[in-house]
């Protein structure tokens, strides 16, 4: 799986709030944020989040959730930053990022940081979610040992996107439990948007890279899950074919991440 066939899913996504049917009445509203930086320069990139641009998002009102680096170079290992923020609301979000560019301070940092030449080799991919109603609520904090995510979107064909929902609340996320996988969130992208009705993003812990290949090689292979997949597809697959339909991309956790 490539940058190329991932990125782009975030690329159509608009700002809204979310009217899909699985979610909670009162949601908080997530960011997802993708940095591309020009060759040599995520180091850089992440310097300036972890000495400056993380705490002056907190005085500004935007929490910090998660930020990682893919593991591949194919996915931008070495030039890409993903990273989940928090914000009371899509215009909440819109006026702290305002204040945030006009502080002097985080002006200083930003000219400092690119003395050497521009770190970004394009402006940030941004994109507002939504808990669905079955997410768990979203965790700060280390595992012991360490670990690795894995964020993965799902797209169905039209109408589909309530079947999923059932089949995850129902079967999925129990066998994801049973085969060693931890749930981070789950998203949707807001209403009102191209992708509306059509898109689940979610995030999963691992113990390693290797143990998430083999927990979901052991879920593809259990009955209960073959069975549960069967019965929710007798209608026609529940996702687009590939590439499409699923996509993942292995991530480690920045030293500076909340959520590691």
């Amino acid at each position: 799986m490539t940058r190329r066939r991932l990125f782009p899913i975030f690329s159509s996504l608009l700002i809204a709030c979310s009217a899909a049917t699985a979610l909670p009445a009162k949601a908080e509203v997530y960011e997802m944020r993708i940095y591309t930086t020009n060759e040599g320069k995520l180091d850089a990139l992440l310097a300036r989040f972890r000495d400056h641009t993380c705490r002056l998002f907190e005085k500004h009102g935007i929490t910090n959730v998660g930020y990682w680096v893919p593991l591949a170079k194919a996915d931008g290992a070495d030039t890409t930053l993903i990273y989940i923020l928090k914000h009371e609301s899509v215009e909440g979000a819109k006026a702290a990022f305002a204040n945030f560019g006009k502080d002097p301070e985080w002006q200083a940092a930003r000219k400092a940081s690119e003395e050497g030449g521009k770190i970004l080799a394009k402006p940030p991919e941004s994109l507002f979610l939504s808990s669905t109603d079955y997410s768990p609520p979203v965790k700060i904090g280390t595992a012991e040992g360490g670990r690795v995510f894995e964020l993965r979107t799902y797209t169905t064909p039209p109408g589909k996107l309530d079947a999923l929902h059932a089949r995850f609340k129902n079967h999925t996320m129990a066998l994801f439990s049973k085969h060693g996988m931890n749930h981070v969130a789950y998203w949707v992208p807001a209403a009102g948007q191209k992708d509306e009705g059509s898109k689940l993003v979610y995030i999963l812990s691992h113990a390693s890279h290797e143990a998430g290949l083999a927990s979901f090689t052991a879920f593809r292979a259990d009955p209960a899950w073959i069975k549960a997949k069967g019965e929710s597809e007798k209608d026609g697959s529940l996702t687009l074919p590939q590439p499409d339909g699923v996509k993942s991309i292995y991530m480690r956790a920045t030293d500076f991440s909340p959520i590691r």
